[in-house]
């Protein structure tokens, strides 16, 4: 993030729960901030979207830092997982933005944003607890987190629990609902059938994780 994100995304935070994550918001959060127009456009191109995956990008940035901080040893790994995730949900720092920003993700033409930062949480996640996978597993991993994770925040959003207790219960059947699944792939993937769709040549045998590309500038693959 650049000197001048953190900033502008704290003040657009500020008129979020008025007007939304909207241009309107972008121009007062500019006002605030006293950020040239065209500066901001330069790193915010479509405007209050963009401020909205940087905010989503911050907590990402902020889960992984208290990730790598923690003592996981002693944890088994669906616990570790559900700790990343309720890291994450620990990191929003203003619940009303989500609340703004999620409704708003569920429009047609958002909703492709709203995926990818899903994707991009779980990715973070996975790398973080140092997924190896390079087949089709890397994709349907993060898959079924994005899942969890999107879920678990709209559940959060609507719990009133003492110290959000209900959404962590919930959690845990997530995570519980994805091992089920892995197991069950595990066994599809040792089947004759599974061996014969992951053979050398196969489709899924084609399957290579997607990862930022580092030959040209600002690629990302």
């Amino acid at each position: 993030m650049t000197d001048t994100t953190d900033p502008l995304i704290d003040a657009m935070l500020m008129h979020v729960p008025f007007d939304g994550w909207t241009d309107t918001a972008f121009r007062a959060a500019l006002a605030d901030t006293g950020t040239d127009p065209v500066v901001a456009r330069g790193l915010f191109p479509r405007g209050a979207r963009d401020l909205a995956r940087a905010w989503h990008d911050r907590g990402d940035a902020r889960m992984v830092a208290a990730l790598n901080q923690a003592d996981l040893s002693d944890m088994r790994f669906r616990d570790r997982v559900a700790h990343a995730v309720r890291l994450r949900v620990e990191a929003v720092d203003d619940k009303e933005a989500l609340r703004r920003a999620m409704v708003q993700n569920v429009l047609p033409l958002n909703a492709p944003d709203g995926a990818r930062m899903l994707w991009s949480t779980a990715d973070h996640i996975w790398t973080a607890l140092g997924d190896t996978s390079e087949d089709y597993n890397w994709y349907t991993k993060r898959m079924t987190l994005s899942g969890v994770i999107g879920s678990t925040l709209l559940y959060w959003l609507g719990d009133d629990s003492a110290d959000s207790q209900a959404t962590w219960d919930f959690l845990d059947r997530r995570i519980d609902d994805v091992m089920q699944f892995e197991k069950v792939k595990a066994r599809v993937t040792d089947s004759p059938l599974g061996k014969a769709l992951s053979a050398p040549g196969s489709l899924l045998a084609r399957l290579r994780p997607l990862r930022p590309r580092t030959d040209v500038p600002g690629g990302r693959g």
